[in-house]
């Protein structure tokens, strides 16, 4: 007998792979072109075979990846703990982020490549920028949760702002930290990818606009999947990461509707 749970988990895969299976029958119906739209199964040979010119690619867009969503997460912590605890720095800090997060970040990498060159930096700083919006808002709001009335106790006991923070307010806003991060992982991919299009000799970005300028659709489209993939392993990751961290704040599943 199965549980709920892996029901549930069958019933996605098996919606997944109904999706593919219609776009397979889609293309060989409707004779669409690969240059068009490539099938599923050409896309996954192309995928396979070109393993081994794609690999150190995947990994340079990985490495990119991590590293400016990390640092990203780093700034982003801080700035939303101090908009979070700060009305002042609330005024002053939010109305700016807003503003950088609307500009176009494909507007923003040929700043970073003529302040530091074609290459991996710009695609850091791309990724970085892209990803630290969400987890501002996020951490501030969550910090934004604590009532005052809990605040105002525990400082009638002798707890300092700062004990309240660290005790309190912080491990309250660990839901909505984790929920961020699902979310930056994903946009740092996009910021990476978008850097490598414009200036880098390395990456999936690099790969995929070599593809399309020489026609190689199903190559393109390799290098969309195989983004989607490591998208959805970090995304899989800091989701586990959230339950183990986090469960207390999480409904149980069995209350869910099926």
């Amino acid at each position: 007998m199965l549980s709920p749970h892996v029901k549930e988990n069958l019933k996605s895969v098996s919606l997944i792979v109904l999706v593919f299976i219609a776009w397979e029958f889609s293309c060989v119906i409707f004779k669409i072109s690969p240059i068009v739209l490539p099938r599923p199964s050409v896309v996954f040979t192309t995928l396979i075979v070109q393993m081994p010119a794609l690999w150190p690619n995947i990994l340079q867009t990985l490495a990119t990846t991590m590293v400016g969503f990390l640092l990203g997460t780093i700034v982003g912590v801080a700035l939303g703990v101090l908009v979070g605890v700060s009305r002042t720095a609330y005024k002053t800090a939010y109305p700016l982020l807003v503003g950088f997060s609307s500009i176009p970040k494909v507007a923003v990498v040929p700043i970073f490549v003529l302040w530091f060159g074609s290459g991996t930096v710009p695609a850091i700083l791309t990724a970085l920028t892209t990803c630290v919006f969400p987890i501002v808002v996020n951490v501030a709001t969550g910090l934004a949760t604590t009532e005052p009335e809990m605040e105002d106790v525990l400082k009638a006991l002798g707890a300092t702002r700062m004990q309240v923070l660290w005790n309190v307010s912080l491990p309250r806003a660990m839901p909505y930290f984790f929920a961020s991060l699902k979310v930056a992982v994903t946009l740092a991919f996009v910021g990476t990818v978008l850097s490598e299009t414009v200036a880098s000799n390395l990456g999936i970005g690099t790969v995929m606009m070599m593809a399309t300028s020489s026609f190689d659709v199903p190559l393109a489209f390799a290098g969309l999947f195989a983004l989607a993939f490591l998208g959805i392993a970090l995304y899989s990751v800091f989701a586990v990461i959230e339950q183990r961290v986090c469960g207390w704040a999480n409904r149980r599943q069995e209350l869910a509707v099926n």
